[in-house]
């Protein structure tokens, strides 16, 4: 597949620019001669993670991988960090491309330059086994003051939480998948809010007395909030989002979208509407 080993990318990658020095290489042009880019993801299984070999593997890496490959650069590096870390690393040029299926929103649009879209998710809470606080939306935290939400520091879902009125004592805010599962396994947290298909992953993969509770959309002023993730990039590199958006416009055609996300459990119900980045960057 051309992945290569994480952590490398940090140390081994080209400068950024979007068009390099005046008359010089652009951005794609340099990475096509060292032969590999540079992404950031945050371990959420299973839209973007280092597997038991230390390979970057999940629905988002697969896309930029693909991606990539039709573009002349064979290979992806990994640097798996926080969460909250994805977009500062990538500003601070860490990598080149943030690939985490992170959910594209207007405030995140003023920092970074997204994608079309390339999957979405419902939301859904992973909790005891046999849910004995009957939890199912946001509005069940903000109703009880003994529950304890774990969510990711800087997620959709955080977000979420505060506009449902969970107070802030009420949340365990965690930098990865992993941190959520061990508070739940110590009682710490009495459910953990993340993407319906990384709870359900995450459950195949570490097992446990929890399950994951039913997927749904938050409907906020009477609209369903359907979120949708896409690469992301620095916003001066221009020219190689426009090339990375022409072969994600080919895949969504041609059906390899779907073929690249069906391994992680991405059915054709997630795959992009005719919704734009444009529209989900203007709310």
């Amino acid at each position: 597949m051309g992945l290569a080993t994480a952590g490398l990318a940090a140390c081994s990658r080209v400068d950024s620019g979007g068009g390099g020095e005046e008359g010089g290489p652009s951005l794609l042009e340099r990475l096509r001669e060292q032969g590999f880019v540079a992404v950031g993801l945050a371990n959420e299984i299973p839209f973007g993670f280092i597997d038991g070999s230390g390979e970057p593997a999940g629905q988002s890496p697969a896309v930029a991988q693909a991606v990539f490959e039709e573009l002349g650069v064979p290979e992806i590096q990994a640097s798996p960090v926080a969460w909250d870390g994805l977009i500062p690393g990538l500003q601070a040029n860490r990598f080149d491309v943030i690939a985490a299926g992170m959910f594209i929103t207007p405030e995140r649009c003023e920092q970074v330059a997204f994608s079309e879209p390339t999957a979405t998710s419902p939301e859904a809470f992973m909790v005891k086994e046999g849910n004995p606080e009957n939890i199912q939306h946001f509005t069940d935290f903000a109703d009880n003051p003994d529950l304890t939400l774990a969510v990711l520091n800087g997620s959709v879902e955080q977000t979420y939480a505060e506009h449902f009125g969970v107070p802030e004592d009420q949340m365990e805010l965690i930098s990865n998948q992993t941190a959520g599962y061990e508070l739940l396994e110590s009682g710490r947290a009495d459910a953990m809010s993340m993407l319906s298909v990384s709870h359900t992953y995450l459950l195949l993969d570490r097992g446990g007395p929890f399950e994951v509770t039913e997927a749904f959309f938050p409907e906020i002023d009477g609209k369903e909030e359907r979120g949708w993730g896409g690469l992301a990039f620095r916003q001066e590199d221009t020219e190689l989002l426009e090339e990375v958006n022409r072969v994600i416009a080919e895949f969504k055609e041609n059906g390899r979208l779907l073929e690249l996300g069906e391994e992680w459990g991405f059915t054709e119900a997630d795959l992009p509407d005719d919704t734009t980045t444009a529209q989900l960057c203007e709310g």
